[in-house]
């Protein structure tokens, strides 16, 4: 292989590389470049050839120039290679930053006739960063409560809920409309409560048949029925010491929430298939869009199985009562598309934002959530405009919205008595087992009783 051979090769590996690489001579005048630098400034191979550095505005070039050391890198006085991040000017004005890496060009007799600079581009690294950054400021937003967007009164009753129940462990129960954020509430519970650091299991009680449900829930043995074919651990036993959040629980079926009771007051559950008893520590969070308490009356819902899940309700507001809280979820909302997408999308009109504020969401924050989606999808401009929007938030509001749960069946004082009033009776105006059953102090019962003007003497007389 020759001389000229080789020069041939080496210029196709050079033009190969991603990092731009620049040849100036002592003068600082570019005699080279290749392809990558081209890309990377914007410059052709002619319009930087004879040029000094200077053309870039590197920072270093700048420094140099404001010391009085010339009109290029002052990488040659120090006659050292230098590795550094700077900024550069790219030919369109746009600054970019960069990495470069420089070193002295000698002939055979040592003397210094140029210099070799290759440029990395950082960009992308660079708005990975800021979309770190945005990520790290959206958690520590103070307008959101552990994931959960709000700052409206009916929000703020919320939180307090949570942290309240937080620091119990008895059972909770959320009621909400499909697409309030049930599940989101459920976290929050277990991620600040007590027994955060062991396991959190969800469980959709809608999605499953009976048989299911129940080796879902509570495992099953080997040859229980077909298709069992070796030992399984149910979702109890995977949640142990921890919390097991019960979606949809307004669809388990009676036979379930049986057996379900007696893992609630006794602590011990059953494989199917099996008749030895597991010890069970853990902690129901529940969910449910449905009116348990109409369920109850009708007689399709276990009365006692209900007081036993409903002892720290927390109701989670419609978006439609929350309006106030609609344009700060659709900026949050709006950040994560933008981060998530790369759509450079810089914001919602005024007119977008008014439609979004009047919508009734019958789907509440999941439909919130759906418009932008769709919008990022439609939107190829800088601004989302109302025709970016899906057309059933758009058309005239023909459909009404999910029907709210009546008033009456979440009066939580006449709930409250009702429960206390069944407990006592169960046990007989027993203060300390009511207490237990209900997973609150004896204080709390006495107190409860006093407010509601219970007797327990009378209680036992009539018992």
């Amino acid at each position: 292989m020759n001389g000229r051979e080789l020069d041939g090769y080496w210029k196709t590996v050079v033009n190969t590389l991603r990092d731009g690489i620049m040849i100036v001579n002592t003068r600082g005048a570019i005699v080279s470049v290749n392809k990558a630098f081209e890309q990377i400034t914007g410059y052709s191979r002619e319009e930087l050839i004879g040029r000094t550095c200077e053309i870039l505005q590197c920072e270093a070039c700048n420094e140099s120039i404001a010391k009085g050391e010339g009109n290029w890198c002052s990488f040659f006085h120090a006659g050292e290679t230098e590795q550094r991040k700077c900024r550069i000017r790219k030919k369109d004005g746009v600054t970019i930053n960069a990495l470069k890496n420089a070193a002295l060009l000698r002939d055979a007799g040592g003397n210094v006739i140029g210099a070799v600079e290759t440029l990395a581009d950082l960009s992308e690294i660079t708005e990975k960063d800021n979309q770190l950054e945005a990520y790290r400021r959206q958690l520590h937003s103070g307008d959101e409560f552990h994931g959960i967007v709000g700052s409206s009164v009916p929000m703020q009753r919320v939180f307090d809920m949570i942290e309240n129940a937080a620091g119990s462990d008895a059972p909770v129960i959320i009621y909400g409309e499909s697409g309030t954020g049930k599940e989101l509430v459920s976290r929050a519970i277990h991620n600040i409560g007590m027994r955060r650091e062991e396991p959190f299991v969800k469980v959709n009680c809608a999605s499953l048949t009976e048989s299911l449900l129940e080796s879902e829930l509570f495992g099953h043995v080997r040859g229980a029925y077909t298709g069992a074919y070796k030992d399984r651990v149910g979702r109890f036993e995977l949640a142990n010491k921890g919390d097991i959040f019960l979606d949809e629980i307004g669809d388990l079926p009676i036979p379930t929430q049986t057996k379900l009771l007696r893992v609630l007051e006794e602590k011990v559950l059953e494989r199917v298939g099996s008749s030895s008893p597991i010890a069970t520590d853990v902690r129901i969070i529940s969910a449910t869009n449905k009116d348990l308490m109409r369920l109850v009356e009708q007689g399709e819902y276990r009365k006692d199985f209900f007081f036993r899940i409903n002892v720290i309700p927390i109701f989670l507001p419609p978006l439609r009562e929350r309006e106030g809280d609609i344009p700060l979820l659709s900026e949050t909302l709006f950040q994560k598309m933008r981060l998530k997408s790369g759509k450079a999308i810089e914001g919602i009109s005024r007119e977008t934002m008014e439609i979004l504020v009047n919508h009734t969401w019958p789907g509440n924050v999941r439909e919130l959530k759906g418009a932008f989606e769709y919008a990022f999808v439609t939107c190829h401009e800088e601004i989302i405009q109302p025709c970016h929007l899906p057309e059933t938030i758009l058309r005239p509001k023909t459909v009404q919205h999910a029907a709210a749960p009546k008033k009456s069946a979440f009066n939580l004082q006449a709930i409250e008595k009702q429960e206390l009033l069944e407990i006592l009776e169960r046990t007989g105006g027993n203060q300390s087992k009511a207490a237990e059953i209900l997973g609150v102090s004896r204080v709390t019962i006495w107190n409860r009783m006093k407010r509601y003007g219970i007797d327990a003497k009378r209680m036992i007389e009539v018992r």
